[in-house]
């Protein structure tokens, strides 16, 4: 990832520290030839293009337009051939199945956790407790996962990831968490620093984020 200068537009989620986690999983898993990859929310198309480097068929899908238009430009600048669609979420793969399913959905819980983000919050605002997309990820990734085929997901500790893997093997799938890294806090949470205290989100005492990978593997 940190070889390929990526074009990032203005309001599009530009690859951090989440994706490097990401990526890192991605690195781990052995995937069958000509695997089959779903990046959703695929952003600057960072993760999409580490998938089609190592021989995937991939498509990235993004709800933002200007999420699709980056992720064109930054797979044609990265050598690589990915299908990229607009759209919410899995809308646009209805009844298509995959090996491999890749998501850096928002995760960061939202004061205004009523309203629906725009702009560039709709990369990481996700309702009051986090989960507005993870739970609909965690409803919806199984139907599209072949037998033996993997969601590699990356949220933060502050939206429950061990609701997260629940819920996924309630579906019926083998969950865990794989990876945590702790990082300095970002912007967004560093602007909401008091109300996360506020609500035991995070105690006095920290003053990192920790960010975790879930992997869920559909059973063959």
């Amino acid at each position: 990832m940190a070889s390929v200068n990526f074009m990032v537009l203005p309001g599009v989620y530009a690859p951090q520290e989440d994706t490097a986690l990401l990526t890192g999983a991605l690195s781990d898993e052995s995937l069958p030839p000509a695997a089959s990859v779903l990046d959703v929310g695929t952003g600057t198309g960072a993760l999409a293009v580490a998938a089609a480097r190592r021989g995937a068929r991939v498509t990235a899908v993004d709800v933002s337009w200007r999420a699709v238009c980056a992720a064109r430009v930054n797979a044609a600048r990265s050598g690589v051939r990915i299908r990229v669609r607009h759209g919410n979420l899995f809308t646009p793969v209805r009844g298509e199945t995959f090996d491999l399913v890749l998501a850096n959905p928002p995760y960061v819980p939202a004061p205004a956790g009523g309203r629906r983000p725009r702009g560039a919050a709709r990369a990481w605002d996700a309702g009051h407790d986090g989960r507005m997309v993870l739970d609909r990820i965690c409803r919806e990734a199984p139907a599209l996962l072949r037998p033996g085929g993997v969601l590699l997901l990356v949220q933060s500790a502050l939206s429950d990831p061990e609701r997260t893997v629940g819920h996924l093997r309630e579906a019926g799938l083998k969950a865990a968490v794989t990876r945590r890294r702790r990082i300095a806090f970002g912007p967004v949470v560093r602007g909401r620093e008091r109300w996360l205290r506020q609500r035991g989100l995070l105690s006095l005492a920290e003053n990192e984020e920790e960010l975790v990978v879930v992997r869920a593997e559909q059973p063959v």
